[in-house]
């Protein structure tokens, strides 16, 4: 029996299109026979990516959109059925990490909101436009909600509503698969580890940091765009018929280890001086 990793036929709407691993994810499900619909809230960024995916002779449509938006959401959507048909795959991409560089006690309320709002909720009202289009056409679909190996354990310094908003994500994914499962939804969740991104571009282009993630995993590097495009399209296709509810970490074996990697005096003074305005550095006792 042969695993069926085609998306031949199908529509897929990936979120938070506009760059990074979007782009990525967009182009890997394009490239496995699927119509996509792109989304983002940058225009000009998501045209551009639209421009290429139709130039390698994908079937494309962009439409902005802010995940955090409901009557947004339901829109987008709608114009991906009237499109292509039936949205039967939903990446969730988008994602911020407002409160990154900022020490947790000097996290302000408005960056922590923000975070959870775009990461959780907007994750969240994707999920249930699109599944319950499909739910009351009785069709199948397979969500896939990138989350992260930081939403698998703690993690020192780290951004903690980016951290929260990703734990989050992982046990919606195990409600909605539960909840879904008698009506064909499938629902799991991709937990990349450390990858270029906008998010860590900043600090791949500080060596002490690069180091620092690049000695976090057994493969002692990080990884390439390209190492989470089978992950991807596996949990999306047929070749996943019998998963829901996983979350499937591609991180190099980062989350195989046990213990915490310290910060050292020296990666906390520069971090320090990296972030303006003091919320870089550790309140201490005076």
């Amino acid at each position: 029996m042969k695993a069926d990793f085609s998306l031949q036929g199908r529509t897929a709407l990936v979120t938070g299109t506009s760059s990074g691993l979007g782009v990525v994810f967009a182009k890997a499900l394009a490239a496995a026979g699927a119509n996509v619909v792109l989304a983002a809230r940058r225009k000009d960024m998501l045209d551009a990516v639209a421009e290429e995916i139709d130039r390698d002779g994908g079937s494309v449509l962009a439409q902005p959109c802010d995940v955090t938006d409901s009557a947004a959401v339901r829109d987008l959507v709608a114009a991906g059925w009237e499109r292509f048909g039936p949205v039967d795959v939903l990446v969730n991409n988008a994602g911020v990490s407002a409160d990154a560089g900022i020490m947790p006690e000097k996290v302000p309320d408005e960056l922590f909101e923000q975070t959870v709002r775009v990461n959780l909720t907007g994750t969240f009202i994707c999920c249930r436009e699109v599944a319950t289009r499909l739910m009351a056409a009785g069709r199948p679909g397979a969500i896939v909600n990138v989350a992260s190996v930081a939403g698998m354990g703690g993690a020192p310094y780290f951004p903690p509503a980016y951290q929260a908003s990703k734990a989050a994500v992982i046990n919606l994914t195990r409600n909605l698969a539960l909840s879904w499962a008698d009506r064909g939804i499938r629902v799991n969740a991709l937990a990349p580890g450390w990858f270029p991104s906008e998010m860590t571009e900043g600090w791949f282009a500080v060596p002490e940091f690069r180091d620092r993630f690049e000695r976090q995993s057994a493969a002692g590097r990080i990884g390439d765009h390209g190492e989470l495009v089978g992950p991807l399209v596996f949990l999306a296709s047929d070749a996943a018929s019998f998963v829901t509810g996983q979350t499937l970490a591609v991180d190099g074996g980062l989350t195989a280890a046990t213990g915490v990697w310290p910060y050292s005096e020296e990666l906390l003074a520069m971090q320090a001086a990296i972030i303006p305005g003091g919320l870089g550095q550790r309140v201490m006792p005076e």
